[in-house]
């Protein structure tokens, strides 16, 4: 009624999605951060292969910047 986010759901209790008392187990840290490894790989592949398809810099391309 008021709209300040108490109503939406979470109850304002932590973490969503863990385990007890809405802190992570040491399994759900571990699952999380594997997770977020990958992600962070999968993103450093991504950015490699654009500086790849680049390529190096011409040299009239460096004078301009």
């Amino acid at each position: 009624m008021c709209g300040h986010g108490r109503h939406r759901g979470h109850g304002g209790h932590g973490f969503r999605g863990f385990g007890r008392g809405g802190f992570p187990t040491r399994e759900e840290w571990l699952e999380r951060l594997q997770a977020y490894q990958q992600r962070l790989e999968d993103d450093l592949r991504n950015v490699q292969e654009l500086i790849e398809r680049l390529g190096p810099a011409s040299p009239d391309e460096r004078a301009s910047v």
